[in-house]
């Protein structure tokens, strides 16, 4: 479970979840389809942060947080946790494509080396490695969704592209607001995981407030066209509360960034930090209240 590091797993994989209860195809009440998801996500997320962590064993070894991982500790060795990663990942994918389809483990495999071989190695290269990581950090949204596809029926990417965009926008904020709170540790192990070579700044304040702001029209846009399909005729109950919901998540996240970007200080960064891991599982459950599918 440490090397899966599974509080972070459990994370992308809810998402990946949600998304896939969101597709049009999908019923809340198909426990058994809903397992296989959950469990084929677990293997797959379990596998990138394994190989992270036996790449990464000697930085890890340097900063507090991470010292006492499995292979940065020497619990375990990285011959291990790479025989470890290669067994889960492709059981995960294999799973993906058994169970779901073809396009679902595809898209599985590709988020599994973008963010184990291309983004991983370049943290220590350039700050452009968060741009990066973000496409395999959101594709668990898309990848739910497209699993979907495996019932029939309704196919369009749309609907996907749209939480993979609402995901893939809210981890500027939520990474630069870690980046920020472990700046030294961070610098210590050589990591380059801000925009500015100068650290925290108001450069990087000023980003976090302008993906936030961004956020709010990408949040809304679910209720335009979530797929082929309106959410819940937008005049019904579910989609105004829902509408109300994310509204005020987005408008959250924006208030916070701002804070951040006037008092420049640990504090505000620990507050857009802790919003952002509210944010996303708030966001995504009232999108399926909105779909009629949780009540």
């Amino acid at each position: 479970m440490a090397l899966m590091k599974f509080t972070l797993s459990f994370t992308v994989v809810f998402s990946c979840v949600i998304s896939y209860l969101l597709s049009p195809n999908t019923q809340v009440s198909d426990v058994v389809k809903i397992i296989e998801l959950f469990v084929a996500g677990m293997l797959v997320t379990g596998a990138a942060n394994a190989i992270n962590q036996a790449v990464e064993k000697n930085t890890d070894a340097m900063m507090k947080r991470t010292a006492n991982r499995p292979v940065a500790s020497g619990r375990m060795t990285q011959q291990h946790a790479l025989g470890f990663a290669f067994v889960t990942g492709v059981l995960g994918i294999v799973m993906m494509w058994g169970c779901f389809n073809m396009e679902s483990a595809l898209l599985s495999a590709f988020s599994l080396f973008l963010y184990a071989y291309i983004y991983t190695p370049l943290k220590k290269v350039s700050s452009i490695a968060v741009l990066v990581g973000a496409f395999p950090g959101a594709l668990p949204c898309l990848i739910g969704w497209v699993a979907g596809f495996s019932h029939g029926g309704d196919n369009s990417w749309a609907g996907g592209w749209i939480l993979f965009l609402i995901q893939f926008l809210w981890q500027f904020p939520h990474f630069w607001a870690i980046a920020w709170v472990a700046h030294n540790d961070y610098t210590k192990a050589g990591f380059k995981l801000l925009p500015s070579d100068k650290g925290p700044t108001k450069n990087t304040a000023l980003q976090a407030v302008i993906y936030s702001v961004m956020m709010v029209p990408v949040g809304m846009l679910a209720y335009v066209n979530l797929g082929s399909r309106p959410i819940n005729d937008i005049g019904g109950i579910a989609g105004k509360i829902s509408f109300i919901i994310v509204l005020l998540c987005n408008l959250g996240m924006v208030v916070q960034s701002i804070r951040l970007y006037i008092n420049l200080d640990v504090k505000s960064a620990r507050r857009v930090m802790f919003s952002s891991y509210i944010y996303l599982p708030i966001v995504l459950l009232a999108l399926l209240f909105a779909v009629n599918k949780i009540y």
